[in-house]
């Protein structure tokens, strides 16, 4: 069986997680490189893939209508973006002030 390596778009299901795989083809006619992008639903076992996760997948027996992958490792994680708490300390010269109506 061919490498499947991919990345993984989404993981909002339960045991389960979108890997979009990228390849590139040649166009005969006009002799380019054209990039497509097919999306394989696989399974995880332990809910341990996030968004943007680069991870390897096997074939395995069908496990229900679309999926039919297995996620046989995460060959490297996403670095997870946190955002700032909103009730953190703001600076001087910041948009957000606290702000004091003129009318109490």
């Amino acid at each position: 069986m061919k490498l499947v390596v991919g990345m993984v778009v989404s993981n909002k299901m339960q045991k389960s997680v979108v890997v979009a795989v990228d390849r590139l083809y040649h166009h005969k006619l006009y002799n380019r490189y054209i990039k497509r992008t097919s999306k394989f639903m696989a399974h995880d076992e332990n809910n341990q893939c996030n968004i943007g996760d680069r991870v390897r997948l096997d074939s395995s027996r069908p496990l229900s209508k679309r999926k039919h992958w297995v996620v046989a490792e995460i060959l490297k994680k996403a670095r997870i973006y946190v955002p700032p708490s909103a009730g953190g300390p703001t600076y001087p010269g910041s948009k957000v002030e606290e702000t004091t109506s003129k009318f109490s």
